[in-house]
């Protein structure tokens, strides 16, 4: 079993979870319980940081945590050769940086007098951010180790070993060092569209002796269509715009050099996402729809009306011609804008109380309502709003 532990939006976090590997549970508001024998933290963008579970203890408070973890780890690596990097990293405790630094201290001297070293991580929080954690390649071997100890409210703590954290230095460099990019069109965070892709994982994903093939019919400078390569499908991209084909096409060419993507292909198109004829196999949908124009404010409720139903008349053709060219069962994930007001409530799009009419159901989600599912900035007025859909 592990555990996860989910970022800044963990409702989306663990609707991604959930999608991927099914048997997923809240252990805490930012933490679920996975039972699965292997996990990956490289494929997911919603999980900052996953361990595998070494402890459970029915009740504690830190001092109950911290001398368990003390006493097993001074029998575990009495016998180690070589230096071990240990950082700690508490959770749903309420202790001082210094509580968890004095636990580390506590451990390694009892490792001296045993002739075994130990560098540790020094607590700026009582939690190591995900930066510290990639940066000292904690989890990734057997001498560089992170010990999550995470407290759930009704005060059940879980002990877990990292097995890695979020690649931060990879996502930026997908994000920032891609050839081509326009910050007129948006720029999509290759964790969101990482996101995106496994919430419409197609049920087929592990069984098909074909790579799969992930449509992306508005897919801009080609976020997705990149990521989706990465996650081992074959990618398809159409675009209004024959510049964003264009640029798409440098960027894949640049992934396929520093990436090594040789075995999955992609195609290329230019087109209107309301007209389209897509040629198949089509296994899943992921794209980022129309999201209209950015706002630094709320704008006026006249504003708002004119804008809206002008992104609900685009993205509701764009379902009326795509769904007839699905095969009943598709999985998609449509990002869709949701405007925030002034009161911090969000005003969504009329067509998500049509889908059904339109041939879409929504998915439902075990551990999180649909609504929760809003990817924004706490400064952002325009959100994006995932709709996790399958074909009737």
């Amino acid at each position: 079993m592990y555990i996860a532990l989910l970022g800044r939006q963990p409702a989306l976090g663990m609707a991604e979870l959930e999608k991927v590997h099914g048997d997923v549970k809240w252990f805490s508001d930012h933490s679920a319980v996975i039972t699965t024998d292997e996990f990956s933290i490289e494929k997911l963008g919603g999980t900052l940081k996953a361990g595998r579970i070494v402890a459970t203890l029915p009740r504690g408070d830190w001092r109950t945590s911290s001398m368990k973890l003390v006493k097993a780890y001074t029998d575990a690596w009495s016998g180690v050769e070589g230096k071990i990097t240990l950082g700690i990293s508490a959770y749903g405790f309420d202790i001082s940086p210094r509580d968890v630094q004095k636990t580390g201290i506590v451990l390694k001297q009892k490792l001296k007098k045993l002739d075994v070293s130990l560098r540790l991580i020094p607590n700026q929080e009582i939690a190591l951010n995900t930066a510290a954690s990639h940066h000292n390649k904690l989890g990734l071997s057997s001498n560089k180790v992170e010990l999550l100890v995470v407290r759930a409210r009704n005060g059940k703590v879980i002990i877990a070993e990292s097995t890695g954290a979020q690649n931060i230095t990879a996502l930026a460099r997908r994000d920032q060092e891609r050839p081509k990019r326009d910050a007129f069109v948006g720029m999509l965070p290759p964790k969101l569209a990482q996101m995106m892709i496994n919430l419409a994982t197609p049920d087929n994903a592990d069984k098909d002796s074909r790579a799969l093939r992930i449509l992306d019919p508005f897919c801009g400078t080609g976020v997705i269509p990149q990521e989706a390569l990465l996650l081992d499908y074959d990618a398809y991209g159409t675009d209004l715009s024959e510049k964003m084909i264009a640029y798409t096409q440098t960027n894949l060419e640049w992934l396929k050099k520093t990436h090594h993507i040789d075995e999955h292909t992609w195609e290329l198109k230019a087109d209107d996402a309301m007209t389209a004829r897509w040629t198949q196999p089509i296994d899943a949908v992921a794209c980022e729809s129309y999201l209209g124009q950015p706002f630094s404010a709320p704008p006026s409720p006249s504003k708002l009306t004119e804008v809206r139903g002008n992104c609900n008349k685009i993205i509701t053709a764009f379902l009326e011609n795509i769904g007839p060219q699905l095969e009943s069962g598709t999985p998609l994930c449509v990002g869709v804008p949701a405007w925030r007001s002034t009161d911090d409530s969000f005003t969504h799009l009329p067509l998500i109380n049509t889908l059904e009419q339109l041939g879409f159901t929504r998915h439902e989600f075990a551990n999180v309502r649909n609504e929760e599912l809003l990817y924004a900035r706490d400064d952002q007025v325009v959100a994006r709003e995932l709709l996790v859909l399958r074909k009737k």
